[in-house]
């Protein structure tokens, strides 16, 4: 077997040594310095069954000392802070954090990390079935107003802190728009929640359907006699004037089929006697409808003794 020879290409190996020779002097010559550095906070191995609860931190500082040129290659995401949290349970845990739980490059020595522990709370999770309410944004066209709100699913699964489960009584939708519309809306929207440690836990979006019906309409019911109740043995009564208008309100077939019969004007004389009063007039009307105004309101009123 042929032995190799020493000096086999020999202009190779002396053009290596140069460049590590080169190199080395580079790096020694380097000056060292430190500098201050604002890195993520990376949690890692968080148990299952616990939410993490409060405001943490996402960042620390931390000082790292090193050759000039190797700080200044230094790149967002080359040095991170970590904390391992597979031993955690449910209550406020302190972390100390220190430079060994610090990942950085090669040749980069972490001298201080702060702050040097971070507290946090943890709390058991919890999931909860709670029933969407949509909202609705806008006004429709002259003469209609919002109906019914209905949402398909009507309720979805939320996850989170168990205390803010419990807190929590409806998820939100985005709102639907009814501006000018005579007819049902229906959309597909995006479901939210207010508190911001919650979420939810499939469904994301809902069918909205806002019904859109005719508004209130008025009808005045015009000379409507005025009745005298209660009024005591051996009295006689007179109302001045005899008769009034009556405003009403409601729905409109309501009010197509309400009769002037059906509103009834009268002033309760009951327990009075004889002499002259300004009394209220009282209305008696169907109870889908409702009155929104007497004309006069009041009426004068004389009672006297014996029949006429």
């Amino acid at each position: 077997m042929k032995r190799p020879w020493p000096f086999q290409h020999l202009g190779l190996k002396a053009l290596s040594l140069a460049l590590a020779v080169t190199l080395w002097l580079a790096v020694s010559g380097e000056e060292t310095v430190e500098r201050g550095l604002r890195v993520p906070l990376e949690l890692q191995q968080a148990p299952g069954g616990l939410e993490l609860t409060g405001e943490i931190p996402a960042t620390v500082d931390v000082r790292v000392r090193g050759a000039s040129g190797a700080l200044s290659r230094i790149g967002p995401g080359d040095v991170v802070a970590v904390l391992d949290l597979h031993t955690t349970h449910a209550g406020t845990r302190l972390f100390p954090l220190t430079s060994d739980q610090v990942r950085a490059p090669f040749g980069i020595e972490v001298v201080q990390v702060t702050p040097s522990a971070i507290a946090m709370e943890f709390e058991r999770s919890m999931t909860r079935q709670l029933p969407i309410v949509p909202a609705v944004d806008g006004r429709p066209a002259a003469g209609y107003v919002v109906g019914g709100k209905s949402a398909d699913p009507m309720s979805v699964e939320v996850v989170g802190p168990e205390s803010a489960v419990r807190r929590a009584t409806e998820v939100l939708t985005e709102p639907v728009s009814v501006s000018g519309a005579s007819s049902t809306v229906e959309q597909t929207v995006t479901l939210g929640l207010v508190d911001a440690s919650l979420r939810l836990k499939d469904t994301r979006s809902a069918r909205v359907k806002v019904e859109i019906v005719p508004g209130p309409q008025e009808r005045v019911v015009r000379s409507r006699p005025v009745h005298l109740r209660n009024v005591g043995a051996s009295l006689a009564a007179q109302a001045t004037p005899p008769v009034v208008d009556v405003g009403v309100r409601g729905a409109q077939e309501a009010l197509r089929r309400i009769a002037s019969d059906d509103v009834a004007a009268y002033v309760d004389v009951g327990g009075l006697g004889p002499g002259q009063y300004s009394l209220d007039v009282r209305i008696d009307a169907p109870p889908d409808v409702g009155v929104t105004r007497i004309a006069p309101v009041s009426v004068q009123v004389v009672i006297s003794s014996g029949k006429p």
